[in-house]
């Protein structure tokens, strides 16, 4: 049996711990708003920095929490010669260390901007898929929550179809496309039960005002 190159061996390690930078929460105190995991909804993702420390800060927020997602499968597939399985494990790594990091006692973000980067490195016609279907639930609903959902349980089917035109994909990408619902819908279920009960905040691009 052809043993493992140690690269190829730290692309999870090295995935989890560039999906662990809280950019999020770097970004909210570089902008003046301090601890980000203090206001609002208590969350380091992009919503939330953008409700807490404005606009550019949770773009900002949103642009590199999905950079670490895309580099992460990039890597792997640089150092695995193009293996959908390590690129595979390389993003499911990236998306763990941001949903739970370890320099943050585990409680990190909710993963939607770190899948999404994953799934433009993957497959950029399944991301733009996912992508639509947000912002057509996020849009008419103005609930992100709701149009992350929906986009994180369609990208198994949407990878499906668009991975290799007439062609099914290694197993590999379908369970780790629901791996990655599964974890998404598992982050947001306070966000759904506050759905079920008409108190889910509804987006808004206005900072929140100190008091």
């Amino acid at each position: 049996m052809p043993s493992i190159p140690i690269t190829t061996l730290l692309i999870p390690v090295v995935a989890y711990l560039l999906g662990s930078i809280p950019f999020g929460l770097i970004l909210a105190k570089l902008f003046g708003r301090g601890d980000v995991r203090k206001e609002g909804s208590g969350n380091i993702g992009a919503t939330n920095v953008s409700r807490v420390a404005g606009p550019l800060a949770g773009i900002l927020t949103l642009l590199l929490d999905g950079a670490k997602g895309a580099v992460a499968v990039l890597v792997a597939g640089r150092y695995s010669n193009e293996s959908a399985m390590w690129m595979v494990i390389a993003g499911l790594a990236a998306l763990v260390g941001h949903c739970f990091p370890a320099w943050l006692k585990f409680k990190g973000g909710k993963g939607v901007a770190t899948a999404a980067g994953v799934y433009l490195a993957l497959c950029p016609p399944a991301f733009l898929g996912g992508l639509i279907l947000f912002l057509l639930v996020a849009g008419f609903s103005r609930y992100v929550s709701l149009g992350s959902v929906a986009a994180a349980v369609a990208m198994p089917l949407l990878m499906y179809f668009f991975w290799t035109p007439h062609h099914a994909p290694p197993l590999i990408i379908t369970f780790g496309a629901l791996a990655v619902a599964m974890l998404i819908v598992y982050k947001h279920d306070g966000n759904l039960q506050r759905l079920v009960q008409g108190t889910e905040p509804k987006f808004s691009f206005r900072r929140k005002n100190a008091e």
